[in-house]
């Protein structure tokens, strides 16, 4: 009797225990649990804003929004269909009259192996899969929903480029909201404004049931460029006209640059490069295989040659430094002999005595070997490297764009003809169309080395100034008198030096100098940098011949431009 009394007693206390339990699970902590679960049904969605333009210095857009009827697709309503959703893309290829392959591809969710196009949003949100449908299409699938359940039509913006390719690589792209490349990279947070957000209750199945809550998003803010739309058009007009030019003499002249800067501020006025592509591309997705074929890099920013003649500001600046007298006469051979090697002035000509200036004008090769060679013997040629990085060069200018390469400035070398190779602009010596208009702008204005911005302004869709942006300067280490002899000797390079014929009957006065730089196993690379009081502009055609013959005339053409 003991025993069985026990054994009532332990039972009656493990189920008062159980019970115990079970009402704290149920009623104490009750709302606790059914606040959990129900937040597990919660998703939060991103409302992507308007997203700010892009305006020229003259307020002229280039790039803007523009709102259109966009088809778009319901990730988890569509994989709830009974064969995932492949008869309802395949008829909404037939109306869209695309193949079902590339629609399909669309409304694929981005990771792992998945290779463009995909998207890389939340499931939870409206994958656009096609836009600026016409209406008579998106009255199609509007008028027969039962054909296309999780498929609508909406409006969304879309960006345009009123002026087509000009500038895109400088203005870059945008891919699922986010800025990608050139300034809408490098000023995304400015220009993307802030999102809202859409709070959606999800059935266990992954369908949407109803929007709990929804906060609307803040448009971006609008960035204002020192490019000039007009200047911009011509420059690009310019290079693409030399490249054709020269391959219709038969060079390769497969790429090229232009650059325009404000010789006094820095700011930069036109950045064009060719090979180009349309920016409407981006309008719908690319494939993997059309995204690598795009030529995405900025030969302006990313290009990098050896700059020929156009190096020789650097070196008259080194000579200067070294203690040759700029104003004394040297003789200028058709040969210079370096070691064993016999190192020929251009066309092999002998042009006689002259001074430094006259070295720039006609560009004499031979002259600048000697004075090389000779620091070289006197190990003093560390001196070609420490001016040449004074300018900039060999280094990146800081630009307000994603990315730039830095160019090299190498070491003169241990064996003779190095550093002759170098004083000429030659050898591995590379540099970018942008470093070489910074270098030129510092010699324009007196010596102020500026970091290139693209950028003005940052200001509110109402016109407000949220912030201006000034570019950073240094100074070049070339003393104010030396400048000067370096600007006086190019005013003639266009009137009785090497430009002379590319610049016969032209009323401007600029100041300027000519490149052609050999490169083994290629074509000459045509270069030339010029400046007036106001701008520099330099261009550059990769396998384009001499600087004189495809450079120089784009140049001009890109001169009289901005003198209208």
């Amino acid at each position: 009797m003991p025993r069985l009394l026990a054994l009532h007693v332990v039972i009656g206390a493990m189920l008062v225990t159980l019970l115990g339990r079970l009402w704290f699970l149920q009623v104490a902590d009750g709302p606790v649990y059914v606040r959990a679960a129900a937040e597990t049904r919660v998703r939060t969605v991103a409302i992507a804003p308007v997203r700010g333009r892009i305006l020229d210095a003259t307020g002229l857009p280039l790039v803007a929004n523009r709102t259109v009827p966009v088809v778009a697709v319901d990730y988890m309503a569509l994989i709830h269909q009974a064969d995932g959703g492949r008869s309802v893309l395949a008829r909404l290829a037939e109306v869209l009259r695309e193949p079902y392959e590339r629609v399909a591809e669309r409304v694929r969710l981005c990771g792992g192996e998945v290779r463009r196009p995909c998207w890389p949003g939340s499931p939870y949100q409206p994958i656009p899969v096609a836009g600026e449908v016409d209406v008579p299409t998106a009255l199609q699938i509007t008028e027969r929903q039962e054909e296309f359940p999780g498929v609508s039509t909406e409006l969304q913006p879309i960006r345009t480029y009123p002026l087509g390719a000009a500038a895109v690589h400088t203005l870059g792209y945008v891919q699922a909201g986010v800025g990608q490349d050139g300034l809408e990279a490098g000023y995304d947070r400015e220009l993307a404004g802030t999102p809202g957000r859409r709070d959606v209750v999800v059935r266990n199945t992954g369908e949407v049931a109803h929007v709990l809550r929804e906060i609307p998003p803040v448009p971006g803010a609008d960035l204002v460029t020192s490019l000039d739309a007009r200047i911009q058009q011509i420059s690009e007009r310019a290079l693409a006209d030399a490249i054709a030019g020269a391959r219709r003499r038969g060079l390769p002249a497969d790429s090229g640059a232009v650059v325009v800067l404000e010789a006094t501020t820095g700011r930069v006025t036109a950045l064009a490069a060719n090979p180009s592509y349309d920016p409407e591309v981006w309008t719908g997705g690319v494939s993997q295989r059309e995204f690598e074929a795009l030529p995405l890099a900025s030969r302006a920013v990313l290009g990098q040659w050896p700059p020929g003649s156009t190096w020789k500001v650097a070196s008259v600046a080194a000579a200067a430094k070294a203690g040759y007298d700029l104003s004394a006469n040297y003789d200028c051979p058709g040969n210079y002999r370096v070691g064993d090697r016999s190192f020929r002035n251009f066309g092999g000509l002998a042009l006689g005595r002259m001074d430094l200036r006259e070295a720039l004008v006609q560009s004499c090769d031979t002259i600048f070997y000697r004075i090389a060679d000779e620091l070289w013997a006197d190990r003093r040629d560390a001196v070609l490297g420490e001016v040449a990085k004074g300018f900039g060069f060999g280094a990146r200018t800081g630009v307000d764009l994603p990315s730039e390469a830095k160019g090299a400035v190498p070491g003169t070398g241990d064996l003779p003809g190095h550093a002759a190779n170098f004083a000429i602009g030659q050898g591995d010596v590379l540099v970018t169309p942008l470093q070489l208009a910074r270098a030129y702008a510092a010699i324009a204005n007196g010596g102020t080395l500026f970091s290139p911005r693209v950028a003005k302004a940052v200001v509110r869709p109402g016109g407000e100034v949220i912030r201006t942006i000034t570019p950073p300067s240094t100074r070049v280490p070339v003393p104010p008198g030396v400048l000067a002899f370096i600007r006086d000797a190019l005013t003639d390079v266009p009137r009785t030096g090497t430009a002379s014929a590319a610049f016969t009957g032209f009323t401007h006065s600029i100041a300027a100098k000519t490149g052609t730089a050999e490169v083994s196993g290629r074509a000459d690379t045509s270069w030339f940098a010029s400046f007036d009081q106001r701008y520099v502009v330099v261009v550059v055609v990769s396998q384009g011949g001499t600087g004189a013959e495809t450079a120089a005339p784009a140049a001009r053409a890109i001169w009289e431009g901005i003198s209208l």
